[in-house]
């Protein structure tokens, strides 16, 4: 088994196509995208007592909820899996990258699926048991982990073997991570539905088998991981005259975060993430409490005066939106990060926060004045430009540190992550309940907050524009470079047509066995998001 996971052993040798591993990590970051969609389980689990109805405990705090057999838990306690997703996966990304770069992404790739899937097979050991700390630290705790360890997996291996479109390449992967939840979610209601019976609402077999499906993909994808002998380039392909913005040199890890560069860097992703993440958590009550009656053809109807129906019927408008952010943000990780191979990464932010400030600021002007659809083609574009950044920050590193130690720098970088996602819902949450203490009526208790959005992207484009190259004093050596890596002649690399072919049989069938899952996700979430347009 060392052999196989060991880092020397998975070296491409001649025949190998590097169109391979895109499919592989995205079969990875597929399964741990899973995360954005576990809201899915918590309804069911507020009733996992009762079955039917929530077995309600008055006066019961969040340490009671952690340890209680007799009463069900409420969506609060289960929402706090969401902060421990992130921030584990952040502090570990950040914890164990140099480990990462140093075993290569097949073995981070492998305890990344022990850990993810592991979670959710104690979780459901949490749910039958009904202790709430097992699900905590199954999913929460050990999952989060998985999800740190499976994100950074393939950065460095997919900006090795796509030296001629980094962004292109890493962007691919990253998508996954966006498209988890649209592929999982569907999965999970239709496994819940077949589940659920008069003593169960299906919950915890829903984990045990999506756990073993997701075993299945993940392994598959670290066992499809290969890096590119040391000094590999595409066949045909010599890379374009030094530009200032694009280093030759590598930056070790140990010194990255001294540089001015990381510190910038990281302000800018905390910055457009702590914006986007705090429009993730409210788009759903944000679309019915400024839009209301207009989203059933009630056309001047304020949310206080619809009726229960009414206000299920807009609830289900609200969903369709909430589907179709999640599609743009997985477009945007793809079409940004591409796009930045052309215009720089250093453009590609800037444009980020310029338009980010003028939808941002301009979104209150498009509700005061009934345009629900160009309401929605805001945020649409909006949350491309959000996942756009998560995609696009691997190659921005690469650039300024170089490659060698990229998916650790990457790692601690992660830990903007992790900080934006207490940022963002604190604020638009807080100021949207202290506006709404106020008397100030619904449909404009969003504005105070999009403007301070703005202004989170108006720090993040002069952080931005501030950003330098990487000062040469930073540099391993050449010959510290060539100590760390693997040691392949270059030249038999190079002779022996690795990472040609194309998109051969085999590789269109790596392709197919992740694109068929996300097409399906997709159509599922065009679907439901039919609805704004009716």
């Amino acid at each position: 088994m060392k052999t196989m996971l060991d880092r020397d052993a998975i070296v491409a040798h001649a025949g190998f196509n590097r169109w391979l591993v895109p499919p592989a990590a995205l079969a990875i970051h597929c399964c741990i995208g899973m995360a954005y969609g576990f809201s899915v389980f918590w309804l069911p689990l507020t009733r996992a007592i009762g079955v039917s109805s929530s077995v309600v405990c008055k006066d019961m705090t969040l340490l009671d909820a952690l340890f209680t057999t007799t009463c069900d838990w409420r969506v609060a306690d289960l929402g706090w899996m969401y902060t421990l997703f992130f921030v584990l996966l952040g502090s570990s990304a950040a914890i164990w990258g140099g480990w990462v770069e140093r075993q290569g992404p097949r073995k981070a790739g492998l305890v990344s699926a022990l850990c993810w899937c592991g979670g959710m097979l104690i979780s459901a050991v949490g749910i039958i048991t009904h202790q709430l700390w097992i699900m905590w630290i199954g999913s929460g705790v050990i999952g989060g982990i998985g999800l740190g360890l499976g994100y950074i997996s393939p950065v460095s291996t997919l900006i090795k073997w796509f030296p001629d479109r980094r962004g292109m390449a890493t962007g691919m992967a990253i998508m996954g991570f966006g498209g988890g939840a649209m592929i999982g979610a569907p999965l999970a209601e239709a496994l819940m539905g077949t589940f659920r019976s008069a003593t169960s609402v299906g919950v915890w077999q829903t984990f045990v088998v999506m756990a073993l499906i997701y075993t299945v993909f993940m392994l598959g994808g670290a066992f499809g991981y290969r890096i590119p002998p040391a000094g590999w380039r595409p066949e045909g392909w010599t890379p374009p005259a030094a530009k200032a913005t694009i280093t030759s040199g590598h930056v070790h890890i140990d010194n990255a975060h001294k540089t001015p560069q990381f510190w910038l860097i990281w302000a800018v992703l905390c910055l457009n993430v702590s914006a986007g993440i705090g429009v993730i958590g409210v788009a759903s009550p944000m679309l019915q409490e400024i839009f209301a009656g207009t989203l059933i053809g009630k056309d001047g109807v304020a949310f206080g005066a619809l009726d229960k129906t009414q206000l299920g019927a807009i609830a289900v408008v609200a969903a369709g939106f909430t589907g179709l952010l999640s599609l743009f943000n997985i477009a945007g990780r793809f079409f940004w990060a591409s796009l930045s191979d052309h215009i720089g990464r250093k453009a590609t932010y800037c444009t980020f926060f310029l338009l980010g400030v003028a939808l941002y600021a301009g979104a209150p002007w498009a509700a005061h004045t009934g345009g629900l659809a160009l309401f929605v083609a805001m945020f649409c574009v909006i949350l491309s430009m959000y996942g756009g950044g998560f995609a696009t920050v691997p190659a921005y590193l690469a650039d300024k540190f170089g490659t060698q130690f990229v998916s650790a720098i990457h790692g601690r970088i992660l830990t903007a992550w992790s900080t934006a996602g207490i940022i963002g819902p604190v604020v638009v949450n807080y100021i949207r309940q202290a506006q709404i203490d106020a008397g100030v009526p619904r449909a404009q208790v969003y504005d105070q907050t999009l403007y301070i959005l703005a202004g989170f992207l108006v720090l993040g484009l002069i952080c931005t524009l501030l950003i330098r190259p990487v000062a040469s004093r930073w540099f391993m050596s050449d010959a510290e470079v060539a100590a760390m890596q693997v040691k392949v002649e270059v030249e038999v690399a190079r002779d022996t047509g690795i990472g040609s072919g194309g998109f051969n049989a085999t590789a269109v069938l790596a392709w197919l066995v992740v694109g068929v899952p996300m097409l399906a996700g997709a159509y599922v979430t065009l679907r439901s998001a039919a609805v704004l347009f009716r």
